[in-house]
């Protein structure tokens, strides 16, 4: 069996995470067991709700255990397999988490998908046509609603999920707006991703003169707002949501490190009768299979191709998330380990 190499949660952080809570490690492959797959992880997925899990606190997801594996998605190919379900060579996706080798149980449901790269690039599994693409997909359209000639919004536009949100906003013939940070995402939003128009809250001191903005840029109200940030940005949003507008929350990455995330503006939510609604993907798994249908034909038909971040290297992993947590990615952030 090969050597190992993975990243353990060793520390959690008091308010920003560092390099220090994690550590990088050699270990020894375990030999298979029956029902076991043996998967060489090419790309490794680093996603904002990973920074939830390192705090040891209530929470939607469980907190990840000290000196473990951090948990995370990963796509790669079957090297060895003791599972009728996977032959040496199909690729798969499945959360192998922060290592180079992932020892998985083949026989339990969800833990291991095949995936086919005819039309499909691999690493897409871990972003448009994966968790990051259903997200945006159940926001949109189980909890927006969203219908043609109405204006929708969503905050980190040109992240993973917000790039799959354009295109399927756009499929469906929504007038499509985003808020970025920094006028190259936004370049990036209106120039390839298919934005209406991009605001950019890096412009704009407070919440008040980010709300003028997207008056500007939704002259008609926002009927649907899919949130990834909270703070400023959705002080911003409310007063400019029509009555009976839908609001999707997934992220609140202003928080993730610990602040409180106060609301300056909830009257709105009564004056105009927002619909307000929380959600973990992972808990509508029925979303999934018409979900990654849809885009993979976007992908497939050349409307849907966001922009990927690749840092080289599983030692790489901890300054990359880093990085995602302050923005600094474009599209969906990935760790490439071949």
């Amino acid at each position: 069996m090969p050597l190992n190499h993975q990243i353990l949660l060793v520390s959690r952080p008091t308010a920003q995470a560092g390099v220090d809570n994690f550590q990088l490690v050699e270990t020894q492959t375990p030999a298979l067991q029956d029902g076991q797959v043996l998967v060489r992880n090419h790309y490794l997925s680093l996603d904002p709700y990973m920074r939830g899990r390192m705090n040891d606190s209530r929470s939607y997801a469980a907190a990840q255990p000290l000196n473990e594996v951090m948990g995370g998605g990963t796509a790669g190919e079957v090297v060895e397999s003791r599972c009728d379900r996977y032959r040496p060579g199909d690729l798969v996706v499945g959360m192998g988490g922060w290592q180079e080798y992932s020892v998985l149980d083949g026989t339990r449901p969800g833990v291991l998908r095949k995936v086919d790269t005819t039309h499909v690039p691999l690493s897409y599994y871990l972003g448009a046509v994966g968790m990051p693409g259903v997200t945006a997909w159940h926001g949109l359209v189980r909890i927006c609603e969203a219908q043609a000639g109405q204006t929708v919004v969503v905050s980190a536009a040109t992240g993973a999920v917000g790039s799959a949100f354009a295109a399927l906003s756009r499929a469906r013939g929504c007038r499509t707006v985003g808020i970025a940070g920094g006028p190259d995402k936004c370049s990036y939003a209106t120039g390839e991703l298919g934005f209406d128009a991009c605001i950019d809250y890096k412009a704009h001191a407070d919440a008040a003169s980010l709300s003028k903005a997207l008056k500007k840029a939704c002259p008609d109200g926002i009927d649907g707002y899919f949130e990834n940030v909270g703070g400023q940005v959705l002080d911003a949003v409310l007063p400019r949501m029509n009555v009976f507008g839908k609001i999707a929350v997934c992220g609140m990455i202003s928080g993730y490190d610990g602040a409180p995330i106060p609301m300056a503006n909830p009257q709105w939510i009564l004056i105009s009768r927002l619909k307000l609604q929380g959600f973990i993907v992972g808990e509508h798994m029925q979303d999934w299979p018409p979900a990654l249908q849809e885009l993979a034909a976007l992908v497939k038909d050349g409307k849907l191709r966001p922009r990927e971040t690749v840092s080289q290297g599983l030692a790489s992993a901890p300054e990359a998330f880093l990085g995602l947590l302050r923005g600094r990615n474009v599209g969906k952030q990935l760790v490439r380990m071949v």
